[in-house]
């Protein structure tokens, strides 16, 4: 008995010798364990590798003082010193990414499990800080350029009044793809009108896109996919302070100012900015091609950092904006019997949001976060107007726990809308208030170095719409160093909605309310393969990819005289096609060739089958090379194929080009930019306006009319 006590004794020493010499390390920017690291004890033989959870276990160290070094391969190499036996072990060892390789890393916050972009099955675009940072100065506005040079995006203005825009995903309209800030949706409903116009790039860290059938991750209404914008984040002892002022040659002027900084616990991001936009006639027929706007936009986020664990973060966004478009003379104050015709949109909307992040080991961490945003839109025209606020939240609980093999996420989030008609109002639209309760699940599995796995499951619960159970999964086969392979399925749903960027706002008095309306749902497939090598300093990617998409009873508006009903109809849409695109790295030269094909079907229209506005063929190509560390330059085209208009005919092809060029001197940076160098617009080649004047409708648009547009800006950065 006293052999076998003094056994166990023994057994535990040396357990607490092993803890008391022992360190985890992780990765600073995710948290995440690093396993290969060496660690190198000084004027000692003492040396080891760290293993699959970032643990390391020194048992032979004499007592003293010693600088321990530790190393791999991208990152800085470390060398703190500890006295032995270590205190309060295991000691948490944080690893920097070397800056070389930091921007070439990129870490996707949309998949909520900070994993790096090479590592996703689910195929990931993101628009880093680069593309993000030389936008502010070529479009400082919107984000709607940065949006339109992805692939498979295309963005086309659907108002000339009031300069509305689209955003259309993989062949499908603007309505199926879910936008969202920080993992939060935002921008629907009666809130959903000229959302991406409403968004400057400048506190913006990055753009993630998922394209295809996405509501697994974040709910409903990512049926073609999802755009996640990134905000910027302070940096420790960093008070970044930058200044950008933008004018074009169409009246268009921008000042925006964006602050940071960080400081021990406490740090604080600040942006604000001013839109202004004189009424256009570029094509002289007396109606306006780009509106009059004023907006205003200031969004000011308060850090916490009470310990190394915890994050908090609270923020507040407000954007107020006037719109006004129509007859040059009515927008000038000077109407009579003969010009009457305005559209006007007054719009405030003030959002509050919320998140605490707390990392409890490197293994585990727990998220909470909300947003609410409240609109009140006022719209106003020669014959009709309509009054309405909406108030839309979302709330999110999630828990990611990571093991060797696996990382899996569990969640559970609640959101709504509550609209509200302003009296007196004279539509037929009825209030609603609606909620959804969803509990997710998602795992990624290692199944070994070459091969992951990533599956999902959500259930939602739609106080009107009922449940919908949407199951996803993806994969991700490395074929070997260079070829990559990324398959992914899932399944997708949008419940039924009366406003919409088709219906112009003189109509709105015509909507029927919704009857016997069921929820959209869809089924989509993604494949791509990917080559990326690096070959005598030249940095070759060649990438194809695969999509199809059905959208099940798909909720149409059956527009006739005097009335606008929405219906289900009882064959899908359908849309497919490829993306293929070739992009060329050497030192100061870029290159990128891309073509999309799409072919977007209506199957419950025999007469006319093909999508609208969608064009089958588009081909893009970008070439930019930095002459000096001062002088950039860059020249894109993009080549738009015929599309079908809703009548069934078809329109011509056009060639879009625009130039850029950027010089820095200091902290300052000049940009000057020209879209659409041809000057190609629609209005060249039809009349677009339709008598008669005083109250006109307009042709469909299927081109730019705008015309070529000339900017410079200026950004100073200190």
């Amino acid at each position: 008995m006293k052999s076998i006590i003094v056994a166990f004794a023994f057994l535990l020493s040396t357990q607490s010798v092993l803890q008391a010499q022992s360190f985890i390390i992780v990765d600073a920017a995710t948290r995440q364990p690093l396993s290969g690291v060496s660690v190198l004890i000084e004027k000692t033989n003492n040396g080891a590798s760290s293993d699959t959870t970032g643990k390391v276990f020194f048992t032979d160290t004499p007592p003293g003082e010693f600088s321990v070094t530790f190393s791999m391969i991208s990152f800085t190499t470390k060398t703190l010193k500890f006295i032995f036996p270590l205190k309060n072990a295991p000691i948490t060892v944080e690893m920097e990414r070397a800056e070389a390789q930091t921007e070439e890393e990129v870490i996707v916050s949309s998949s909520r499990t900070e994993s790096r972009i090479e590592n996703l099955p689910t195929k990931v675009e993101v628009l880093g800080a680069e593309e993000v940072n030389e936008e502010v100065g070529i479009k400082p506005g919107n984000i709607a350029s940065l949006l339109g040079d992805v692939a498979g995006i295309q963005i086309q203005q659907t108002s000339a009044a009031t300069g509305n825009i689209e955003m259309r995903v993989q062949g499908l309209p603007g309505k199926y793809t879910q936008l969202l800030k920080d993992g939060m949706p935002l921008f629907g409903g009666y809130a959903g009108s000229f959302s991406i116009l409403q968004i400057p790039p400048l506190d913006l860290k990055q753009i993630e896109i998922v394209k295809g059938a996405s509501s697994t991750l974040y709910g409903g209404g990512a049926i073609a996919g999802m755009v996640n914008l990134i905000s910027k984040r302070p940096k420790e002892g960093v008070f970044e302070k930058t200044l950008l002022l933008n004018q074009s040659d169409l009246n268009e002027s921008n000042a925006n100012i964006y602050l940071s900084n960080k400081k021990n616990k406490i740090g604080y991001t600040f942006f604000s900015g001013v839109n202004y936009q004189k009424a256009k006639d570029v094509n002289k027929d007396g109606f306006s091609d780009l509106p009059k706007t004023n907006g205003y936009f200031i969004h000011p986020v308060l850090f916490l950092y009470p310990d190394k664990k915890n994050n908090i973060y609270i923020g507040y966004n407000g954007a107020f904006e006037k719109r006004k478009g129509g007859d040059m003379l009515v927008i000038d104050n000077k109407s009579d019997n003969l010009h009457q015709y305005f559209v006007s949109n007054k719009s405030f909307r003030h959002t509050l949001d919320a998140s605490w992040e707390n990392r409890i080991n490197t293994t585990d961490r727990f998220t909470l976060k909300g947003t609410g945003s409240w609109l009140s839109r006022d719209i106003a025209t020669n014959v009709f107007g309509m009054k309405a606020k909406q108030l839309s939240w979302y709330t999110e609980a999630s828990y990611l726990k990571k093991w060797e093999q696996n990382d899996l996420v569990l969640g559970l989030n609640l959101n709504g809308e509550n609209f509200t008609k302003k009296l007196p109002d004279s539509t037929q639209i009825n209030n609603y208030n609606q909620t959804t309760i969803g509990v997710f699940l998602q795992d990624d599995w290692k199944i070994n170095p070459k091969f992951i796995v990533q599956t999902g499951f959500r259930i939602d619960h739609h106080s009107d719409y009922g449940t919908f159970a949407l199951p996803r999964i993806s994969m991700l086969y490395k074929i070997n160093p260079v070829l990559t392979s990324r398959l992914g399925f899932g399944l997708g749903y949008k419940t039924p909605t009366v406003f919409s960027n088709e219906i112009d706002e003189r109509d709105l008095k015509f909507i029927f309310p919704l009857q016997n309306i069921k929820a959209e749902r869809s089924a989509g497939v993604n494949w791509d393969v990917n080559y990326h090598q690096k070959i005598n300093g030249w940095d070759l990617t060649v990438n194809q990819s695969f999509f199809y998409n059905q959208i099940n009873k798909p909720v149409i508006a059956v527009m006739m005289p005097g009335s606008i009903e929405f219906v289900n109809e009882s064959n899908p849409v359908t849309t497919g096609g490829i993306e293929s695109y070739v992009q060329i790295l050497h030192d100061a030269l870029e290159i990128y060739l891309g073509y999309i094909y799409t072919n977007a079907r209506k199957k419950y229209d025999e007469q006319q089958p093909h999508l609208e506005l969608i064009a089958k063929n588009k081909l893009a190509s970008i070439i930019a090379y930095e002459f000096s560390d001062h002088f950039r330059a860059g020249l894109e085209s993009a080549y738009t194929g015929s599309q079908y208009l809703s009548d069934g005919s078809k329109t011509p092809g056009y060639l879009f080009a625009a130039a850029m060029v950027r010089y820095d001197i200091h902290h300052i940076s000049l940009v000057l930019n020209c879209e659409n160098l041809l000057d190609y617009r629609q209005t060249r080649k039809e009349q677009i306006v339709i008598p008669p004047f005083d109250n006109p409708s307009f042709k469909e648009l299927w081109a730019p009319i705008d015309g070529r547009v000339i900017n410079l800006s200026m950004r100073i950065s200190l």
